[in-house]
């Protein structure tokens, strides 16, 4: 269905662009807000510009959901559509720091069929295609096998107090090399309990779901793609084992915040 070969060549491609502007090797790039608290680059439009007008010609019969591009409602009516998050870990990148991704994943009847992550500052390709397994670099991954919540190691630059039994490990801005690293068996879980957007998402849920980690919305629902309003109340990405205790340790939370 797809040249698999040509869609890596194009993401790792994306990701050199942003590379050529990131500050942290030395270039200056110019930033502004979109709204306040949501800042965006000239990187973020021109990765989403190639990468539009790029699977735009490797699929044409696929709809366009990005982070930086407007929303036009025809994707509904679409059963492949590309989720695009440009820039994944903006903050990050302005900064100077590599902890940013270009995050594509392809969706098809709202479940995803191929997720790849390009992360230039840190060397990492990683990819996944369902049913075919999840990969960083051409190594297999294999996902955090934890089965005690208590000690789960958690990618946090710092924890709530009733969150203490967990353990803090380094913290990229880019959620989904957040998730990637459940996936890595580099962190045990992955959490959240705030409105997020499926190209947040896409692509590293598919990646940690094909290394065998479990992933689902804040309460523990399956995700879906594609919707209307393309949002999700929070997710966790988590080891199978810890899965339940962690929907249970945020039961509470997750319902008082989701009817805000």
């Amino acid at each position: 269905m797809i040249d698999a070969k040509r869609l890596e060549s194009i993401v790792s491609e994306a990701g050199r662009i942003a590379l050529d502007l990131w500050p942290g090797a030395g270039n200056d790039v110019r930033t502004w807000e979109k709204t306040p608290g949501s800042p965006v680059c000239e990187a973020d439009l021109a990765v989403d510009a190639f990468l539009k007008r790029e699977l735009g010609a490797l699929l044409p019969a696929a709809g366009w959901l990005s982070e930086e591009t407007v929303d036009d409602p025809a994707r509904l009516d679409r059963d492949l559509i590309w989720l695009v998050d440009p820039i994944d870990g903006t903050r990050d990148f302005i900064r100077g720091r590599p902890g940013w991704a270009v995050s594509v994943a392809l969706i098809s009847a709202g479940r995803p069929l191929i997720g790849s992550l390009c992360a230039p500052a840190r060397k990492e390709v990683w990819q996944a295609t369902a049913g075919q397994g999840s990969w960083r670099n051409g190594e297999k991954l294999v996902s955090s096998k934890r089965e005690e919540f208590t000690g789960a190691r958690v990618p946090a630059a710092d924890l709530m107090k009733q969150d203490r039994m967990l353990e803090k490990v380094y913290q990229p801005n880019s959620i989904a090399l957040r998730m990637a690293m459940v996936a890595a068996d580099e962190a045990d879980l992955v959490a959240t309990l705030r409105w997020g957007f499926e190209w947040d998402i896409a692509a590293a849920a598919l990646i940690a779901r094909e290394a065998g980690a479990a992933v689902s919305d804040a309460f523990g629902r399956k995700l879906n793609y594609n919707k209307r309003d393309p949002r999700e109340f929070g997710m966790v990405v988590s080891a199978p084992g810890i899965h339940s205790a962690t929907v249970a340790h945020l039961a509470d939370r997750a319902a008082t915040l989701a009817s805000k």
